[in-house]
C-alpha cells in the first residue's frame, strides 16, 4: 500500500513533466520571436545598430520587433556606447521600469569596458556593476553580423530558461 502522501507527490511529478515542460516550451517560444528592445544610443554604435536593421540583415526575421509604446512594454535593453556616472542613475531607472522577464545586451567596448575612455574619472568601466548583462558585443562598433549573433545568443538563454 503507498501511502497517500507519496501517492500525490508522484501525481504531482507526473503532472509537471506532462504539463510544466509543453508549458514552459510555449511560453519561451513567445518570448524570444517576440523581442521588443530598448535603445540607450550614446555613441557611435547606434550607428552600427541602425545599419543591422536594413534590409540586408532584417533583424526582425529573429523576433526583434520594433514596435513598442513605453518601456513597460518593452523586454529586452540594448546599451550602446559610453555611459557616464551622471547618466548611470537614469539608465538603472529604465531597467527598473521594464517588467520581468527582462534581459540587457551591452555592445560595444565602451557599454562592456568604457572603451577609448575607460581611465575618465566620469566614465563607467562597462555596466555590468548597475544591471546583470545577459549578451556582450564586443567590438568598437560591432559589425551587424555580431548583433545578429548576439541576438541569436539571447534567444539560446530564453530558450534554455525555466519559468517562474
Amino acid at each position: 500500500m503507498v501511502a497517500p502522501n507519496a501517492l500525490v507527490g508522484k501525481v504531482n511529478e507526473i503532472l509537471v513533466q506532462a504539463i510544466g515542460e509543453p508549458l514552459r516550451y510555449l511560453v519561451n517560444w513567445g518570448r524570444l520571436y517576440s523581442l521588443w528592445p530598448v535603445h540607450v544610443e550614446t555613441a557611435c554604435c547606434s550607428i552600427e545598430f541602425g545599419a543591422t536593421h536594413g534590409p540586408r540583415f532584417d533583424p526582425e526575421r529573429f523576433g526583434l520587433l520594433e514596435a513598442f509604446g513605453s518601456l513597460r512594454q518593452c523586454d529586452l535593453l540594448i546599451v550602446f556606447g559610453t555611459v557616464t556616472r551622471k547618466f548611470a542613475p537614469r539608465l538603472k531607472m529604465i531597467y527598473d521600469q521594464m517588467p520581468e522577464p527582462k534581459w540587457v545586451i551591452a555592445m560595444g567596448a565602451c557599454a562592456i569596458t568604457g572603451g577609448l575612455y575607460f581611465d575618465s574619472y566620469n566614465v563607467l568601466p562597462g555596466i555590468d556593476d548597475l544591471m546583470p548583462v545577459d549578451v556582450y558585443i564586443p567590438g568598437c562598433p560591432p559589425r551587424p553580423e555580431s548583433v545578429l549573433q548576439a541576438l541569436i545568443m539571447l534567444q539560446e538563454k530564453i530558450r534554455k530558461s525555466k519559468l517562474r
